[in-house]
């Protein structure tokens, strides 16, 4: 959606194609980071998108058994925004849609199913997609896969993926929050569990993380012990547990950390987590592929308004994000390992390692986690100029 609203906003023909026919799935990435604030005020639109309904998180604090550590501070950041902003996944992509439409370039399309791509001459030349109207053709100059971790895109492509592994998975959950409750975003490691909370106003949108393939073994024991796990880790949601009344009020996410080892086509190129699944460690997934977005509409436009669209451009865009994205999957893979790893396999009671404690004491050692997290490696800044908008 990011990419298509900057090439129509660059005076370039766009299609976006949405499989669904409304954008409410629940527990997708909700977390807009300091990078992607930094690109929408450059757009001119952050004061529009922060009138939207959103929570702000300016540190993000773990509860390590009895310690306390405030491991991220964004204040130290040089960004416009110094917070991470909470926002239904929904909401943002409803915003970019309107902003898309703005321009004549921009049409979306609901309800259209990409299930193969058009071939001519050994270069992608479109794409197949069903429709309630029925199938659709759609010639294109270049089609991009921003389809996900299990993309269409890049496997009808029979681009080659390298899987780098996870430990772990996910179960996202949403308990009421009371007006009582500390308004913090953060998580809490005790007893061999770790929960993630993330305050949404009027609910915890939750995640409580398990070893990788633990979810049958975790709903043989029954939902009540589930229950009585979290309630050990944070005593004070006991109340409320009762919320989930089975285990459809659970989702499980399977987590995978993946690359594809080459991203383009002629003709074609993947972007966000078709090129490149994250782990939810440090939420960075959505905010890579904005940056994907900012850096494949700063290189492809000038092209794709010629009409000149080649290999090396296409390669260009991959060669321009591979050190951010390897940064990040491998942070992430060390976090997984050495840390989450260590933690699901003791019941223990937690504490603090003197590393951790050294946040508290030493509060510029935050800007570091912070840095990586909300601004990344390699931040994108938008170089296209805009068209003329469409009439209003």
């Amino acid at each position: 959606m990011m990419l298509g609203f900057l090439l129509a906003r660059a005076g370039i023909d766009t299609i976006v194609l949405e499989k669904h026919g409304d954008f409410l799935r629940d527990f997708r990435g909700d977390t807009i980071h300091p990078s992607t604030l930094q690109i929408m005020d450059e757009l001119g639109l952050l004061d529009a998108f922060l009138a939207r309904p959103h929570q702000k998180v300016p540190q993000v604090r773990a509860l390590i058994g009895d310690d306390e550590v405030a491991f991220a501070d964004f204040g130290w950041l040089g960004t416009s925004c110094k917070f991470v902003a909470l926002m239904p996944q929904w909401d943002f992509l409803d915003f970019l849609a309107e902003a898309g439409r703005r321009y004549p370039g921009f049409r979306l399309m609901m309800r259209a199913d990409v299930v193969g791509l058009i071939e001519d001459g050994g270069r992608v030349a479109g794409l197949r997609a069903e429709t309630p109207d029925g199938p659709v053709e759609i010639r294109a100059a270049l089609v991009v896969g921003a389809d996900g971790r299990h993309s269409t895109v890049r496997e009808r492509a029979g681009l080659e993926v390298v899987n780098i592994g996870a430990p772990i998975d996910v179960l996202w959950m949403r308990l009421s929050k009371r007006p009582d409750d500390a308004a913090e975003t953060g998580g809490r490691v005790n007893y061999g569990a770790i929960l993630v909370m993330l305050d949404r106003g009027d609910y915890w949108q939750c995640a409580y993380v398990i070893a990788k393939g633990g979810y049958d073994a975790i709903r043989a024991r029954g939902l009540a012990a589930f229950r009585d796990q979290i309630a050990r880790i944070a005593p004070f949601l006991g109340d409320r547990l009762g919320e989930l009344k089975d285990w459809d009020d659970v989702k499980l996410l399977t987590v995978a950390v993946d690359r594809l080892k080459q991203w383009w086509r002629p003709g074609l190129i993947c972007i966000g987590d078709a090129a490149h699944a994250m782990s939810p460690v440090g939420g960075v997934g959505v905010n890579l592929a904005v940056q994907d977005a900012v850096a494949a509409a700063n290189i492809l436009a000038a092209p794709l308004r010629a009409g000149t669209v080649s290999a090396g451009d296409l390669e260009a865009v991959q060669r321009r994000r591979t050190l951010a994205m390897r940064v990040i999957q491998k942070a992430q893979v060390v976090v997984q390992g050495r840390v989450i790893g260590r933690v699901l396999n003791s019941d223990k009671p937690a504490h603090a390692p003197l590393v951790m404690r050294l946040f508290n004491r030493v509060p510029i050692l935050r800007w570091l986690p912070a840095q990586l997290v909300g601004v990344g490696v390699r931040p994108e800044h938008v170089r296209t100029a805009p068209a003329s908008l469409a009439q209003t």
